[in-house]
């Protein structure tokens, strides 16, 4: 009760700020001090950074956010972000399709590589387990975009991947329980989705000057945003809340990256490259799901599969530490329920280490 009612505050909260977003306080020169529009302001910073290259490694496991082994098991997540890539052929033509959607100096590239695993609660049994999630694996490969265009951030995101044996999830979770964890060995992925290639195509829009604060020698910001995802894998529209509150926090300064389907975040940050930096987070964002293949199963063949609960919610609460050219941050994440007859809700730790050169 507690996270839909903290669902349903982010979703009233972003709608209104979405209609009258504001930027407060700053102690950086802003736009409207320095005659320049916010995008000529954004791509005179960006053109101006010391460091253009940004890479991240994120992963998330339910073993270091509640010692558990189940569900949303696995996810990592690689990405290159670098400000200045050119925009790869056919992908400007998909955002110049999108009539939200503004490509200008302010555009930046980024890349990613990734999978995710699932369980069902108990991977000691053999036999298909019709009561619980299926087994299954996501291996992907995304190209995206990022652009500032007067008071908001638009992002836009392909998504080209495989679901089933060729994910590599069985071979991936049985090494790391061999090798690492020295944890039960997982006996049901002869159960697992089917091959089936995926495809998914993701927008988000966020106003990351939605509210800034000055408190002393802080910084609270809070950052609404909506997002679409549509494709075979995933289909859902979504809205959230975030929180991020330390000294020296960048006007541009993105929020550690995730796995999705939360918010992943490009990996860019501006914490001064000399020195100590931190900042503590927290967010909660809904999504209103019409397809999760995860759980619906294959596309185009018998699977197995479970009935979805249409709304879920995350919330989450971290820390994050910035030494020079590097940051490292570790998040706590709760999960609601995703399908009937589930036990619990999902928790998991997310770990990213980014460096920037």
């Amino acid at each position: 009760m507690v996270l839909k009612a903290l669902l349903l505050a982010a979703g009233l909260f972003c709608m209104s700020t979405a209609v009258r977003a504001q930027t407060l306080q700053d102690d950086r020169p802003l736009p409207e001090e320095t005659k320049l529009s916010a995008e000529q302001f954004v791509a005179q910073r960006v053109k101006n950074a010391e460091d253009k290259n940004y890479i991240s490694l994120s992963y998330e496991n339910d073993l270091i956010g509640g010692g558990t082994d189940q569900y949303y098991t696995s996810g990592l997540r690689a990405t290159y972000f670098n400000v200045n890539t050119p925009i790869p052929a056919g992908i400007d033509e998909m955002a110049d399709s999108i009539p939200s959607f503004d490509i200008n100096d302010t555009t930046s590239t980024y890349f990613s590589i990734g999978q995710n695993i699932f369980t069902p609660d108990d991977i000691t049994i053999r036999t298909n387990q019709n009561n619980d999630r299926p087994w299954a694996a996501w291996l992907y490969t995304s190209v995206g975009l990022a652009s500032f265009d007067e008071d908001h951030m638009d992002e836009l995101e392909f998504t080209l991947g495989v679901v089933g044996p060729e994910a590599l999830g069985e071979q991936v979770q049985k090494a790391v329980h061999k090798h690492i964890t020295n944890s039960d060995l997982p006996k049901g992925w002869d159960n697992q989705l089917q091959f089936e290639p995926g495809v998914i195509f993701y927008w988000q829009r966020r106003w990351p000057q939605a509210f800034v604060k000055n408190i002393g020698p802080y910084r609270l910001r809070a950052e609404p945003n909506i997002n679409l995802s549509l494709g075979n894998v995933y289909t859902y529209a979504g809205t959230g809340l975030n929180f991020r509150f330390g000294p020296n926090l960048g006007t541009l300064e993105d929020a550690p990256p995730r796995v999705r389907p939360a918010m992943p975040g490009t990996g860019f940050f501006e914490t001064p490259k000399r020195g100590w930096n931190w900042y503590v987070f927290a967010g909660v964002d809904g999504r209103a799901i019409a397809r999760n293949i995860f759980l619906d199963g294959n596309t185009f063949r018998d699977s197995p599969s479970i009935d979805k609960k249409y709304f879920v919610g995350d919330a989450n609460a971290g820390v994050a530490f910035t030494y020079d050219q590097y940051r490292i941050s570790y998040s706590f994440n709760a999960r609601s329920k995703e399908f009937e007859g589930q036990d619990d809700m999902s928790t998991f730790g997310s770990i990213t280490l980014s460096t920037r050169f």
